[in-house]
């Protein structure tokens, strides 16, 4: 799909800016500035407010990451539940880059992980390391 493709997809749509950027940040791994500048023309938008709206959110990136994303939930459930092992267990890890989040919502089957869109609950160190290695 093209960023042309994703622009039309939300023609006419009000507040479009957001799930435009999901879009191109799912489609193409990050929102380079050629998409800023035609995702602003398109939106009528300066290319000030759209960098501020891409540099404000930690989920979009202005280059793409090679390596699969994991977000570990670090909120107090998890915590509770011992996530704080798993962050100790993954970093640094050549294969995967680890982020932290505050919260994936699944605070009672933590510790929580989420890849791309997929979640996983109830891990432990060796259900992270098996996760890793199927990436």
């Amino acid at each position: 799909m093209s960023l042309a493709d994703i622009l039309a997809r939300h023609k006419g749509r009000e507040g479009p800016l957001l799930p435009i950027l999901h879009d191109v940040q799912a489609e193409f791994g990050h929102v380079s500035e050629d998409a800023i500048r035609d995702i602003a023309h398109d939106l009528n938008l300066t290319r000030a407010e759209v960098h501020g709206v891409v540099s404000f959110y930690h989920d979009y990136r202005s280059t793409p990451e090679p390596r699969p994303v994991i977000k570990l939930c670090r909120a107090e459930a998890c915590q509770a539940r011992g996530v704080e092992a798993l962050v100790t267990a993954m970093t640094p890890n050549p294969a995967v880059k680890v982020e932290t989040v505050y919260c994936l919502g699944l605070c009672s089957v933590g510790p929580a992980a989420m890849v791309g869109t997929d979640v996983y609950a109830r891990l432990d160190t060796a259900k992270l390391e098996a996760l890793v290695k199927s990436l």
